[in-house]
């Protein structure tokens, strides 16, 4: 199942696509896609609704889309979770996961506009998984119970201003929580319909030329892992995202002059089965 929110920023309503490709208004059926929507009993209602054949079509002709869940608690993100990313940037391959968080106000439709940071220099691109949590995970003790506690699975654009996060005191937060530095979407396509998160492709170009290509095979460490490590250092809740970490291709691992963005430019990323984003990069006010 396909769950996304439409409409204008802060006006998003709850809508899904349905067999035929269709997008549905989901309304009348549900308030909001959010933690207390996907811990219950509203991911069954959606699904027998939409079997049923009986749910109104989104008239829009052309709707925003906003971020498939409304502000999650918390984004967790993974660093050098790739061995080929952690090579590019000269890093050692971590022997544990790596964690910092992203202000849950990141969180950004997956086609609105990337804004560049205030003396912004470095701004980097992320293609990445998200994972989305629909149960409490707390010191999670295997794998199976790890991707028990996940709701789905969606795109995410990590974006990180290099120098404010390499250079500026050595706090990985200040340069990866700045505003729209977290495209989400389009869609939270739920576990179900993917079988083997370890088995996805990842691509990203900006401006027509491809920066990224990877797998998620290639990770570190995989999803289920992900998930268990974090529940042994905080408490995940229902709503909260882990960007699982990105593969080679960003422009910090580019040779001198490093393509960082610039205003004008043209970000598009797709996953194999979630979707496909765009974005076009503007200077922050």
């Amino acid at each position: 199942m396909k769950l996304l929110r439409v409409g204008a920023i802060g006006q998003e309503r709850p809508a899904a696509l349905d067999a035929q490709g269709r997008l549905v208004d989901l309304s009348d059926l549900v308030a909001e896609i959010d933690g207390a929507f996907l811990s219950g009993d509203g991911v069954e209602a959606v699904r027998s609704a939409l079997e049923g054949g009986q749910l109104p079509l989104v008239t829009d002709p052309a709707p925003r889309i906003g971020a498939p869940i409304a502000r999650p608690g918390k984004v967790v993100c993974i660093g050098l979770n790739y061995s080929d990313h952690a090579a590019e940037t000269g890093a050692q391959p971590p022997a544990e996961p790596i964690l910092f968080l992203k202000a849950p106000n990141t969180v950004v439709g997956p086609d609105d506009q990337v804004l560049l940071p205030r003396r912004s220099v470095k701004t980097d691109w992320e293609v990445e998984l998200a994972v989305v949590l629909g149960r409490t995970a707390r010191y999670l003790d295997t794998d199976e119970a790890a991707l028990a506690c996940v709701a789905g699975y969606a795109i995410s654009n990590d974006l990180s201003e290099r120098e404010f996060q390499l250079e500026r005191g050595g706090q990985w937060d200040k340069g990866k929580s700045c505003e729209t530095f977290n495209p989400l979407g389009p869609w939270l396509v739920t576990a179900d319909e993917v079988p083997d998160p370890q088995q996805l492709g990842l691509r990203l170009s900006v401006n027509g030329t491809r920066r990224q290509n990877g797998n998620t095979r290639t990770m570190i460490f995989g999803v289920a892992g992900v998930i268990r490590y974090v529940s042994q250092f905080m408490v995940l809740e229902p709503g909260d995202v882990i960007n699982t970490g990105t593969p080679a291709g960003v422009a910090l691992g580019q040779p001198e002059p490093k393509p960082y963005l610039r205003r004008g430019d043209v970000i598009e990323l797709e996953i194999d089965g979630l979707g496909a984003q765009r974005q076009t990069v503007q200077e922050a006010a």
